[in-house]
């Protein structure tokens, strides 16, 4: 075992993410990287690419099949522990090493692999090195996905937003969904046949279904940092769907360490996530700073924040902000991101102190969100 020093250990811990696991009998990790992050953590990262020199690549692109692109959960990870430069030179060798670089150059192999959400995600990580033929394909795809994420949870929520049976507002429109039982049986008590002891149904009651058009605001903020994909993605799906509804007026703000206003594209859920840039870093605070501004109706304005609560600004800042917008009658929903085994993932102290202020935190499918916006707005 080699002898260290306090002086020498940072240069042993380099020496040692260079060389690899197997060094790990001669040179051991000492300390953290920085902001919480483990050498540990990097040397798994790297090896997770620089393994594959050892054997055949496990990824694949070609086939009729499903596609198995887990290099795009392996990307996230690296720009959250890597720098840039770093990070740049690893996609490089990536793309390289796991025979990705066709999916950058030919649309021919896009058209054969079968969209999924793990082949989205990966369009998304590597769409800023696509040319145009190919993002057209590309495109193609982020669609078909999209439209079918739709299709999944739209209904559910519509279902929620889109009012309650009116029972005093009789209606025509004669469908057993809007059938008013208990009207219908009164009316028909008078036709009770005492013989055969029923009661015979002579004349159907319907009831309208009301629908709310006292609009109201939902300001949608959503963090595009690489460790959010997920989170991204449906945020993407389900803004669409809400702008939609006529009972809502929704924008969809996106950020890092910038913000982006992407309340022009809310109907088009591909558009907005073909505008993402996955990455980079989080200020929470700006965000929402700038979502506060959109406000014109506080008493009829539901914020909703889609992110890991993990702040990059003041935090300090955060919290007087997050204050001010709840004091002024503004509903607030921090809606934590989730792993890819779909378990929460959030700063549990931010979220706390969110949640003493009176902000719900924590996670939700879109279908539950569109039932507790409901509730909310009802």
């Amino acid at each position: 075992m080699i002898n260290t020093t306090h002086d020498n250990q940072e240069n042993l811990n380099k020496w040692r993410l260079i060389l690899g696991k197997n060094a790990e009998n001669h040179i051991g990790f000492q300390g953290m990287y920085g902001n919480g992050i483990s050498f540990q953590d990097m040397e798994q990262t790297l090896d997770y690419l620089y393994d594959h020199e050892l054997g055949e690549s496990v990824m694949r692109t070609g086939g009729n099949g499903g596609s198995n692109l887990y290099v795009a959960q392996w990307i996230d990870k690296v720009r959250k522990l890597f720098p840039k430069k770093t990070v740049e030179i690893l996609e490089k060798q990536a793309l390289d090493h796991f025979k990705m670089t066709e999916l950058l150059t030919d649309k021919e192999v896009l058209k054969k692999i079968e969209p999924s959400m793990d082949l989205l995600k990966t369009i998304l990580q590597f769409k800023h090195l696509m040319k145009n033929d190919v993002i057209k394909e590309a495109h193609r795809i982020i669609k078909k996905v999209v439209d079918e994420l739709t299709e999944k949870i739209q209904t559910d929520i519509r279902k929620s937003l889109l009012g309650k049976l009116n029972r005093n507002m009789p209606s025509n429109v004669k469908s057993i969904r809007n059938m008013d039982f208990k009207r219908t049986i009164n009316r028909n008590l008078k036709n009770y046949d005492v013989e055969n002891n029923r009661l015979v149904i002579k004349d159907l009651c319907f009831s309208s279904r009301v629908r709310r058009f006292n609009k109201w605001n939902i300001i949608i903020a959503v963090d595009e940092s690489g460790s959010m994909m997920d989170s991204v993605i449906y945020s993407a799906v389900m803004a669409g769907i809400f702008a939609k509804l006529p009972m809502l007026d929704t924008k969809l703000v996106i950020f890092d360490t910038n913000v982006v206003d992407l309340s022009g594209y809310v109907d088009d859920p591909v558009e907005v996530l073909m505008g993402m840039q996955l990455g980079g870093g989080t200020d929470i605070n700006r965000a929402l700073t700038y979502c506060e501004s959109l406000c014109t109706n506080p008493h009829h304005t539901v914020f909703v924040t889609v992110t890991d609560l993990y702040e990059g600004g003041d935090i300090n800042r955060l919290m007087k902000t997050c204050s001010d917008i709840i004091s002024s009658g503004s509903k607030m929903i921090f809606l934590t991101a989730l792993d890819s085994d779909a378990n929460p993932v959030y700063d549990k102290t931010n979220a706390q102190k969110l949640a003493d202020m009176g902000a719900f935190v924590g996670a939700m499918t879109p279908e539950q969100l569109g039932d507790y916006i409901g509730k909310m707005i009802s």
